[in-house]
């Protein structure tokens, strides 16, 4: 097996309810997570703001 190269230092906090903010290696400040859209109904939810969700940043890495 080969030596891992990189290993990401990464930490979520839960604010309220589906709001979190990662904070990311080479990004200053937070990054919000939340719901929106779709997502939001098929949880059954109504945040308080729409918000970018983790599956948002997934597939935009995916085709980046």
């Amino acid at each position: 097996m080969s030596e891992v190269v990189y290993s990401a230092d990464i930490r979520i906090d839960r604010i309220k309810g589906t709001f979190r903010h990662a904070w990311l290696p080479a990004h200053e400040g937070p990054v919000e997570f939340g719901v929106h859209g779709a997502i939001k109904e098929h949880y059954g939810v109504e945040p308080e703001r729409d918000i970018t969700t983790t599956l948002d940043y997934v597939i935009a890495a995916t085709g980046g």
